[in-house]
C-alpha cells in the first residue's frame, strides 16, 4: 500500500486551521449565550486544568520525576498576576499579557530556585521537598496579609480570564512544550528517563536539563495561575493547598504519563465530570473513585498510555485507506 505523505508545511497550515476554526466557534458559542454560566465556567477551568497537567507531564512524565508542588507554582502565579492587575501598570489587552507573563516568569525563577536543589534527589525525597515547597508558599501566602490578603483571601481581582484568552493560552503551552520535545532538548529528557547513568556517560548535561524542564514547567503551571485568579476574582490560600497538587498529577496520571494528549482528556475528564453528576451528589465522589480504581486496575498506563495524537498521521491513514479503496475497486472492475 503506497502511503499518502503530506508535507510539513501543509500539516502546519491544516493545523493552524483547526486552531483558528476552534478559537471562532468556541467563543462565538460561550460568549453567545447558547451555553449556561455553569457549562461556561466548566469550559474555563478544563482551560486552565489542561495548562496544569500538560504542564506537570514535562517532570513527570517526560523527566521521569515524581515533583507534588505544582499547586505551589499555581500560587504564585495567581497571586503575581491578580496583583498585576490590581496595580493598572498596563490597561486593555496589554495589562493581560503582561500579568500572564510577570506571573510565569516569577513561577519559573521560584521553579529553578527550587528545582537546583530539589532535582538532585529522586523518587519519593523529591516528592517530598516539593511538597514541602507548596506548603510553604501557602504559609507564606497566608501570613503576608498586607500584599496578599491573609487567610481572608485577595479580592477584587480584576476577571481577564475569558474564553478566548484562556485556550490561546492552553494553545501555546502545548505548542511550547510539543517542540521542546520534538528538538535535541526534548530528546536528553527522555534519555535521562529512560537511563540517567547512560545519559550521564554521554556527555549530556542531566542537571541542566532537568532545572530547564522543572522551570518551563512551573512557567506555565504561574501563567494556569494567573488564570485562575483572572476567573474567580478572589484568591483564598487554602485553593492552593496539597489536594490541588495531588488532583493536578491524578489526572496526569489518568490520561497517561508521557502523553500531552492523555493530560488534555484527563483534565477533560476530571473537570467535566462533576457537571455530568450533578444529580448523583451523594454518590458523586464514590463514582468518581470507582473510575479511578477501574482505569488504575484494567489501564494501569493511562487512558492513552504514552501515544500522542498527531494530525497529520490521521490524515495519512485517511489518505492511504482512500488510495487503497480506489485501487482494490480498479482491479475488481479489471477483473470483471
Amino acid at each position: 500500500m503506497n502511503r499518502l505523505g503530506i508535507k510539513t508545511p501543509a500539516r502546519y497550515a491544516i493545523n493552524a486551521t483547526l486552531i483558528i476554526a476552534f478559537i471562532y466557534w468556541g467563543y462565538v458559542i460561550t460568549q453567545g449565550g447558547m451555553l449556561t454560566r455553569a457549562q461556561n465556567n466548566i469550559i474555563i477551568q478544563v482551560g486552565f486544568f489542561i495548562i496544569l497537567a500538560v504542564s506537570l507531564n514535562l517532570p513527570a512524565g517526560y523527566l521521569g520525576q515524581l515533583p507534588l508542588g505544582h499547586a505551589g507554582f499555581m500560587a504564585v502565579g495567581a497571586y503575581i498576576g491578580a496583583l498585576f492587575w490590581r496595580s493598572g501598570i498596563l490597561s486593555g489587552y496589554g495589562s493581560v499579557v503582561g500579568g500572564l507573563i510577570a506571573a510565569g516568569i516569577v513561577s519559573a525563577i521560584f521553579g529553578i530556585i527550587i528545582g537546583v536543589p530539589a532535582l538532585r534527589l529522586r523518587g519519593d525525597y523529591l516528592a517530598i521537598i516539593t511538597l514541602g515547597f507548596g506548603e510553604m508558599i501557602r504559609v507564606l501566602i497566608m501570613n503576608l496579609p498586607s500584599i496578599t490578603g491573609g487567610a481572608q483571601g485577595l479580592q477584587q481581582i480584576p476577571r481577564h480570564s475569558n474564553f478566548l484568552v484562556v485556550y490561546i493560552c492552553v494553545i501555546v503551552c502545548c505548542l511550547v512544550i510539543h517542540m521542546i520535545m520534538k528538538s535535541r532538548h526534548g530528546r536528553a529528557i527522555l534519555a535521562i528517563r529512560d537511563n540517567e547513568i547512560a545519559t550521564e556517560s554521554m556527555g549530556i548535561n542531566t542537571t541542566y536539563y532537568k532545572v530547564m524542564a522543572f522551570a518551563v514547567s512551573a512557567f506555565f503551571a504561574g501563567v494556569a495561575g494567573a488564570l485562575y485568579a483572572g476567573t474567580l476574582g478572589i484568591l483564598v490560600p487554602s485553593d492552593f493547598n496539597f489536594m490541588m497538587s495531588i488532583n493536578i498529577l491524578m489526572i496526569v496520571v489518568l490520561g497517561g504519563l508521557g502523553s500531552m494528549m492523555g493530560s488534555i482528556i484527563g483534565a477533560i475528564v476530571l473537570t467535566s465530570l462533576p457537571l455530568f453528576m450533578q444529580g448523583l451528589n451523594q454518590y458523586r465522589l464514590i463514582i468518581y473513585a470507582l473510575l479511578l480504581i477501574l482505569v488504575m486496575i484494567f489501564k494501569p498506563s493511562g487512558l492513552m498510555g504514552t501515544y500522542d495524537f498527531s494530525m497529520g498521521h490521521v490524515l495519512e491513514k485517511v489518505g492511504g485507506w482512500t488510495m487503497r479503496s480506489k485501487k482494490e475497486g480498479g482491479a475488481s472492475d479489471d477483473s470483471e
